[in-house]
């Protein structure tokens, strides 16, 4: 079975489609009838990628840049098949701290929310305006709700990207006619470009982008609306109760981000014990 956005001779739009997640996500759908949309930043790869899939086609354009963005929306809606599917999913991630580098704040904020939300505003109007089935995948991260120390504006990036999909989600099943839905990819580990060194090999633990994308279609079949993705190392279990700790912080009034606070690390350990 596949989603009805998955249609064939229809145009699916990936972001971040030059490499990792979103190249898989490209050649899955490609071999479904797809015609894709490549958007990336320019490089090689990126014509690369789009010469292999037949009729698609490579939109070297920065996210970030809203012009740019709506230029290649123009692009799509004028020369190619309708746009059913659109997998936002280009992301960076930039080294951080919560009280320096501004620049890497807004670079990082830039591309890993701004970029999502001005491809859903350029892109997803039209899908609602054809009629046809159609779904919106945005790429969040598990940083982005457990927030863990350690790169802070990535985390807040990616809780931005979580609250957005979900208001979106609300907002397109009350829309009057909308056939559109909204899903929240929350990926594993996965062995990508940006989470290991140019060429080195996978660790045992994480996940191939082809693996990944399997999951995420799998669950866009079953109609759900967190894609919350194990890998080798975390199990979904595992995953959930780090997920409910968090929540926890706020109802039990704990330190905030007590699963890393020494005084509730026992308690956190204790929780997860049986997993």
């Amino acid at each position: 079975m596949t989603h009805p956005a998955i249609a064939e001779g229809h145009t699916a739009v990936i972001t971040g489609a030059a490499s990792g997640i979103g190249l898989a996500a490209a050649r899955a759908l490609a071999a479904q009838g797809m015609i894709i949309a490549l958007i990336d930043l320019p490089s090689p790869a990126l014509e690369i990628a789009a010469a292999a899939l037949p009729g698609s086609r490579a939109l070297p354009v920065d996210v970030a840049n809203q012009e740019a963005v709506a230029s290649a929306a123009a692009t799509i809606a004028a020369e190619m098949p309708p746009v059913t599917l659109l997998f936002n999913n280009a992301g960076l991630g930039l080294p951080s701290t919560a009280l320096g580098d501004r620049a890497a704040w807004d670079r990082t904020l830039a591309v890993n929310f701004g970029g999502i939300l001005t491809v859903a505003q350029a892109i997803v109007p039209a899908m609602l305006a054809h009629g046809l089935p159609g779904a919106v995948i945005n790429t969040g991260s598990k940083q982005g709700i457990t927030l863990p120390p350690g790169n802070p504006a990535y985390n807040v990036s990616k809780a931005a990207v979580k609250a957005y999909t979900e208001l979106l989600a609300h907002e397109l099943r009350t829309l009057p006619g909308s056939q559109v839905s909204a899903h929240l990819m929350i990926p594993g580990w996965v062995h990508t470009g940006m989470t290991a060194a140019s060429g080195a090999p996978k660790p045992a633990g994480a996940w191939t982008p082809e693996q990944a994308v399997d999951f995420m279609l799998d669950s866009l079949v079953r109609g759900d609306f967190y894609i919350l993705c194990p890998d080798n190392d975390v199990s979904r279990t595992l995953d959930e109760r780090r997920i409910a700790w968090a929540a926890g912080d706020v109802i039990e009034n704990r330190p905030a981000l007590s699963r890393w606070h020494p005084d509730w690390a026992d308690a956190f350990k204790r929780s997860i014990d049986t997993v």
